[in-house]
C-alpha cells in the first residue's frame, strides 16, 4: 500500500492539494505522525472534514479488522503536523490529535458517511468503532 500512497502524496504536493482518481474531488490531508516503533516522521493520505479550525480524519482503514498504523501512531505521540489545501495552495498545520468517543464520534461518523457513503459500509464490515481523530492547531 506504501507506494500507492507515495503516489497520492506525490501528486496532492504537485497539484495544490488537488489528485484525481478515486479520490477526484475528495478533502484529502496529509498527516505526518512519527512512528511509535522507529520514531521517523510518517506521512499518509486520508479523508477529512473540517469544522471551524478543527480537522476530522476517519481511521477507517476500508474497514479492516484493525486501526491504521497512523492511528497507532497518533496514540503513541498525539503531535502531528497537516497539510491541508485550500484555494491558495497547500497550508501546514501543526496540531495535537485528540480521539472523538461516544455520542459526538457517532454525530460526526454519521454526517461524514452521509456525504461518503462508502465510509457507512466500512463501519459495518468491522467489529471495531472505526475512530474520528480531532487535529486541534497548536498554539505557536
Amino acid at each position: 500500500m506504501s507506494g500507492f500512497n507515495d503516489r497520492i502524496i506525490a501528486e496532492f504536493r504537485d497539484n495544490d492539494g488537488r489528485v484525481g482518481g478515486p479520490f477526484a474531488g475528495a478533502h484529502l490531508v496529509l498527516v505526518t505522525t512519527t512512528g511509535a516503533k522507529s520514531g521517523l516522521p510518517r506521512t499518509s493520505p486520508v479523508m477529512s472534514f473540517r469544522d471551524g479550525d478543527t480537522v476530522y480524519v476517519v481511521a477507517s482503514k476500508a474497514g479492516a479488522p484493525t486501526h491504521p498504523a497512523w492511528y497507532h501512531n497518533l496514540l503513541a505521540n498525539p503531535k502531528a503536523s497537516l497539510e491541508i489545501a485550500t484555494d491558495s495552495g497547500v497550508k501546514r498545520m501543526d496540531a495535537t490529535a485528540e480521539t472523538v468517543t461516544g455520542t459526538e464520534r457517532d454525530r460526526l461518523y454519521a454526517q461524514f458517511s452521509r456525504s461518503n457513503p462508502g465510509f457507512a459500509e466500512y463501519q459495518e464490515k468491522t467489529d471495531r468503532v472505526i475512530p474520528i481523530v480531532a487535529f486541534h492547531r497548536d498554539e505557536s
